[in-house]
């Protein structure tokens, strides 16, 4: 049956307050999924006004922070009885396989909430070295009302990003999920409602970019944003926010290399790669997009992984044999054909894929991979965000770094060897945010995540997250029996 949402606003599910709904879609069937309320400009007022409230009452900011981490440690324990469920909700709209939101994301997402709920007692200023004569010490504070845009590849994990750090530093905060995909984000608040965040504290106004996105970022009463996007987005954001000198944090796009030596681990390698571009359809912003692999093991390399891209089982995404399911629209699905097309024509050869895959009404493209990629082709400078690897030769580690680091990106990057001093002299060398060594794509919620260049800026995760969501303040106790007399006799 097709599932019907309101906007979540001060702890009430209510109306748009201009009636409007839209519809999601299964994207594997085209099938409507929901029908969900559509917030204006009017609503993203009320709910900044309802987390304001929340924010300036005691029953929040001024909650003991032991307290605060042990109601989020609340919510993670009912959301690890409610996984399956949550993973077929958000299979359903955003495509990932059952077992990809079943067994990594949910479970992720869990984690991150977990890792701030423990944190939420341990935000933490400082006593600064002072003469005896004075007292300095640093307090961190919330910042006050958090306003967060979440995209649509993966729905709860990237909200939760925003949702965890910000709340265990007693912030509240307004959501706005991707319009292709509010549902599993709305059967989370489900679960703080029961138990027992208090009214106001996190807000959820599903909408479009135009008229709700861009109300919440520009709106007077929002102190920080939090964006995860693309890059064209974020620079709008950006824009939006500077008429209040809103502080940002922006995870925005990226086209990562993944680097193959030839002293690497074949298998491996090859496994890894796989993984690092068709894992949730290729629609990850640290997709390992670009495989360079070293001149003397490219025979071999490529054969094997020709081979692994065609094993891959596509299909219906609540299939548990399912390795692979649909991209999130028609509109992404011409995206990628485009940028293949683009790529044969500037010269690359195509070996695999390159096709979509019959489907009466869903959004199925084939695991594709391009070599003769040369690294000025639009398939090697823009994020496709789709299953397309392109393959690029290199012959040692400075051509490889070369390569690696000529793009207008900075997210990720992948290195395979089994030099030591190789790994680490490139880890140097990459103009990233994350580099992995002998592995690619795999995160952790202590480990801090985010980009540099025009892959965005603040990180996400970790101790590092918590910067994001405190302001410094400084105290100075002067201990001196009498003020300095400047004026007087």
């Amino acid at each position: 049956m097709t599932k019907e949402y309101k906007l979540f606003i001060d702890g009430k599910w209510t109306d748009a307050v201009s009636g409007r709904t839209f519809e999601t879609f299964n994207p594997g069937t085209g099938e409507v999924n929901a029908v969900v309320a559509e917030a204006g400009k009017e609503d993203v007022d009320r709910a900044v006004q309802a987390a304001r409230k929340a924010f300036e009452s005691d029953k929040w900011k001024n909650m003991p922070p032991g307290e605060r981490g042990r109601l989020l440690f609340l919510a993670a324990l009912k959301m690890r009885e409610k996984i399956e469920f949550l993973a077929e909700v958000e299979s359903k709209e955003c495509g990932l396989t059952i077992k990809e939101t079943q067994f990594i994301a949910m479970p992720a997402t869990i984690d991150v909430l977990e890792f701030y709920a423990g944190l939420a007692n341990k935000v933490q200023g400082e006593t600064l070295a002072s003469p005896p004569d004075r007292l300095n010490y640093t307090i961190r504070e919330p910042l006050g009302v958090i306003g967060a845009v979440v995209p649509w590849n993966f729905p709860l994990m990237l909200a939760m990003w925003k949702i965890a750090p910000a709340l265990a530093a007693g912030n509240t905060i307004v959501l706005k999920p991707a319009e292709q995909t509010p549902s599993s984000l709305l059967e989370l608040m489900k679960i703080f409602q029961e138990v027992g965040l208090p009214d106001g504290v996190i807000n959820v106004i599903p909408g479009f970019g135009k008229e709700a996105g861009s109300a919440l970022v520009s709106h007077p009463g929002i102190d920080k944003i939090a964006f995860t996007g693309s890059t064209s987005t974020g620079r709008f954001i950006m824009q939006a926010a500077s008429e209040n000198l809103k502080p940002l944090s922006l995870e925005l796009g990226g086209k990562s290399p993944n680097i193959i030596f030839e002293d690497a681990n074949l298998a491996n390698a090859v496994k890894m790669a796989a993984f690092g571009i068709y894992f949730a359809q290729g629609q990850v912003c640290a997709a390992g997009s670009r495989i360079f692999v070293q001149d003397s093991i490219y025979d071999d390399f490529m054969d094997a992984f020709v081979k692994q891209a065609k094993s891959i089982k596509v299909g219906n995404q609540l299939d548990m044999a399912t390795q692979m399911g649909p991209q999130i629209s028609q509109t992404q699905l011409e995206r990628i054909e485009n940028y293949v097309a683009a790529g044969l024509d500037e010269g690359a050869n195509l070996l695999t894929g390159g096709e979509r895959l019959a489907s009466e009404n869903g959004y199925f493209y084939s695991p594709t991979i391009l070599e003769n990629v040369s690294n000025e082709m639009r398939i090697a400078q823009e994020e496709i965000f789709g299953p397309v690897a392109s393959v690029i030769r290199f012959k040692d580690e400075e051509d490889a770094l070369r390569k690696a680091n000529d793009t207008i990106y900075g997210l990720a990057a992948g290195v395979w060897t089994n030099n030591i001093k190789r790994g680490h002299r490139m880890a140097r060398g990459l103009k990233s945010g994350t580099v992995w060594i002998n592995t690619y794509s795999l995160l952790d919620s202590a480990a801090p995540f985010g980009g540099t260049k025009q892959s965005g800026f603040g990180r996400e995760l970790g101790t590092q997250a918590m910067d994001m969501y405190t302001e410094t303040k400084h105290v100075w106790v002067d201990l001196n029996p009498d003020a300095i007399d400047w004026y007087g006799a």
